[in-house]
């Protein structure tokens, strides 16, 4: 991988890689085209655009470009269906994609900088820091092979530490490869029937979409209806809050093409493609074949079906929405300054789409609907950041080997409750997590021994609900953390968290320049002895 990186790199800056840089934008695109072998007009799709001051060096200090950057910049390659995604040059994650073509290009419109461009004929896999191996598996078991029809049973796990599937729940969609019909469900249902008038007779499919949408049957659906672990609402609950919850199965019975398909080297089956979750962004890649699924009836003999194959979807938070959903605050009781959100974190008043009011009245809002289960627009409390989640640090209290952190969760969405909502932070001294009062507490050592990334949620029936906002839209809490020796200090901002998330999407955190700082201890210590000789004066008398 490293050696394709490294050759078109040194290929991207000699001077005949490309010619002319004041050619039309087409014309630079058809001569990258031809770099990578295509040809003129093919279609190129950007995945990560990132820009660096060095050129022709093994390793590259990044920083990302993002989809409203390159559209400033009037520069924009087919942004439909884009995933944009960081990456370091020369250790380029392709997350188990193959055909992966890296390409360097001349800036067009910043001197003395290069953008990166990485083109390929797949979807890209997001990438979480706090959650590197986090994804959605959709599990396809073939059970039995009827001659006209197959039984399958399809199950979904979410395999993401903190990030869940909340309401109105996932939306399972694929292609099929020809005319196959979906003749029966269990568990689950298709969100359209289709035309189904090729078959006659009273009996009619379940769904002859060629490409049907399956939601989740909601609680308290049908015996008749159900499957085993079904019937959610389409919610699915992160690993970390409740194991227990966090997949979804149901079962169907499908025709087969009326002309036989031609099988994948090593199967008996042909695969449906264009696999979507139905939620914004949530991108899946191809089916892959694994070993058949065993089960087990008594616990002695072990069974097994007759293929398995697997989906991963992949969770990106900048496919996901075009802003940041929450924001941080920060206080400190060695300061009185009390640093807000950053301006505009989330939206600016005044801009299209921003929906706010300044009243907390929500009696005088029409609620929104939501339409093809796309939940509606948040309407938020008018605010200079207009985030609909505002998370508050407040480093409360100093002891000689503890230090107190206060954690207020503030909803500022007046039409929505966050039920089964988390909270994950990165900071330095969650290792040393001395006791958590009003919220459930779980260390996420995902890299090995550095244990600084905690995950905080609410306890049942009693917080884990963040209500709309209102007089009760807040949950909080205090963390009690023991100093280590050598590493805490209250300088610099050491006590403020790295990164914040809520519900899996990254909050937006004000400058390190604005922190809250110490007392001038210069200015202190000046004081100091005009106090103690002042005090010497005034108790000369009493004494003598």
């Amino acid at each position: 991988m490293f050696g394709i990186g490294e050759a078109m790199t040194n290929n991207a800056c000699s001077k005949d890689s490309i010619q002319n840089i004041n050619l039309n934008l087409e014309e630079k695109l058809d001569e990258l085209r031809r770099l990578m072998g295509k040809v003129d007009g093919d279609p190129l799709r950007i995945v990560g655009v990132v820009r660096s001051l060095l050129c022709c060096r093994r390793l590259m200090v990044t920083y990302t470009l993002y989809a409203n950057e390159i559209l400033k910049d009037e520069f924009c390659l087919n942004m439909i269906n884009t995933n944009l995604q960081e990456f370091s040059f020369g250790v380029v994650k392709t997350c188990g994609l193959v055909g992966v073509e890296v390409v360097s290009l001349l800036s067009f419109f910043m001197k003395f900088f290069f953008f990166i461009i990485l083109i390929y004929d797949w979807n890209a896999d997001g990438y979480d820091t706090l959650d590197p191996l986090g994804n959605i598996t959709v599990t396809w078991d073939f059970l039995s092979d009827n001659g006209d029809t197959i039984d399958v049973r399809v199950s979904i796990y979410n395999f993401q530490l903190f990030r869940h599937v909340e309401e109105p729940g996932w939306r399972l969609g694929w292609t099929w490869k020809d005319d196959e019909v979906i003749w029966a469900m269990l568990g689950a249902e298709a969100t359209e029937q289709g035309d189904c008038t090729r078959f006659r007779g009273q009996q009619k499919p379940h769904c002859c979409e060629k490409k049907p949408v399956i939601i989740d049957l909601m609680p308290g659906a049908p015996y008749n209806m159900q499957s085993t672990n079904c019937c959610k609402g389409g919610v699915l609950t992160s690993m970390t809050q409740d194991a227990s919850k966090l997949g979804a199965t149901f079962q169907m019975n499908y025709m087969k093409a009326s002309v036989p398909l031609r099988h994948l080297k090593g199967s008996n089956f042909t695969m449906p493609k264009h696999f979507t979750f139905g939620i914004p962004g949530y991108t899946c890649g191809i089916p892959f074949q694994v070993p058949p699924t065993k089960f087990t009836k008594d616990g002695h003999r072990w069974q097994q079906v007759l293929e398995t194959w697997n989906v991963t979807c992949i969770y990106s938070q900048f496919l996901a929405a075009p802003a940041p959903k929450c924001c941080v605050s920060l206080s400190a009781f060695y300061n009185s300054t009390i640093v807000p959100c950053p301006t505009c974190s989330c939206n600016c008043q005044g801009l299209s789409g921003a929906n706010c009011v300044n009243s907390d009245k929500t009696s005088m809002l029409q609620l929104p609907q939501a339409k093809d289960g796309t939940p509606p627009a948040p309407i938020v409390r008018c605010s200079h950041h207009m985030c609909p989640i505002r998370v508050h640090w407040h480093v409360k209290q100093s002891y000689k080997e503890y230090w107190r952190v206060k954690i207020t969760i503030t909803n500022l969405n007046l039409i929505k409750n966050y039920s089964q909502w988390n909270l994950v932070v990165l900071h330095p001294n969650l290792r040393s997590v001395y006791q958590v009062f009003s919220f459930n507490y779980k260390s996420l050592p995902i890299y090995g021994n550095f244990n600084d990334i905690g995950m905080f949620w609410g306890l049942q029936y009693y917080n884990d609900m963040l209500l709309a906002h209102g007089d009760n839209g807040n949950v909080q809490t205090e963390v009690l953390l023991r100093k280590d020796a050598g590493e805490f200090s209250f300088k610099d901002g050491w006590t403020f968290p790295r990164k914040i998330s809520f519900n899996g999407d990254e909050c937006v955190m004000p400058s390190p320049d604005a922190y809250p700082r110490l007392p001038n201890t210069a200015h202190v210590a000046t004081k100091s002895p005009l106090i103690l000789l002042f005090s010497i004066i005034i108790l000369l008398p009493i004494l003598f």
